[in-house]
């Protein structure tokens, strides 16, 4: 256990390289944007926005495709209480197909800034860059697994995202969306092909525009 807690400890001093950096430069309100949700065949793409006031150390947040569920969700309240402020943004599946994946992610990391209710000084995005806005922003290459702030807004975000979709498989349980949360696996590409999209897939990908072919 003692030696868990060292390497926590370790990690996340290694997360907070960044954020020292910038709050030596005077910027102390430094937000994390992340998103979750642009690889799968349903949904929406969800971000999240954490903005942090000081260094902290939030033992065990991480990049959170490193971590398991059961991990993830017991995270989300400890940064809820962490942050100075933290937002969520979608763009839906619909919004995916008019304006491409990529400006649709762009338009949900915007949502979940403005969501956030608080103005930071920096931004820092996982590998997004992101124009027009009146603070920096420096979009980092693997970020999710470099900063403490990106970490923690994309455990948000995939988890809220997958709430999500347990959601729609309520709605429309013969896709398996609590499984695969919309991911193109074997079963999810068979259930498209025999039963055809439904309402929250994504027409512009090639799989659904496929199985939509089929089934028209």
């Amino acid at each position: 256990m003692e030696r868990n807690s060292a390497a926590q400890r370790e990690r996340c001093y290694e997360l907070g390289a960044r954020e020292r950096e910038l709050r030596e430069h005077g910027y102390y309100l430094i937000a994390g944007i992340d998103e979750a949700g642009r690889g799968p065949l349903a949904g929406p793409v969800v971000a999240a926005c954490t903005i942090l006031r000081e260094a902290l150390l939030l033992p065990g947040v991480d990049d959170s495709k490193r971590l398991s569920p059961a991990r993830r969700a017991a995270l989300v309240p400890q940064i809820h209480a962490a942050a100075a402020a933290w937002g969520i943004g979608l763009a839906s599946a619909q919004e995916i197909d008019t304006l491409n994946i990529y400006r649709a992610t762009q338009l949900a990391m915007r949502r979940a800034l403005a969501a956030a209710e608080l103005n930071p000084d920096f931004i820092l995005t996982d590998a997004m860059p992101l124009g027009g806005l009146p603070m920096p922003v420096e979009a980092i290459v693997r970020g999710d697994a470099r900063c403490t702030a990106i970490a923690a807004a994309s455990i948000l975000a995939k988890e809220y995202r997958d709430e999500l979709l347990v959601q729609f498989d309520a709605v429309e349980p013969k896709y398996g969306f609590r499984r695969h949360k919309g991911y193109p696996t074997a079963e999810h590409l068979a259930a498209l092909r025999l039963h055809g999209p439904c309402s929250e897939h994504r027409r512009s990908f090639a799989p659904v525009a496929r199985a939509l072919a089929i089934h028209r």
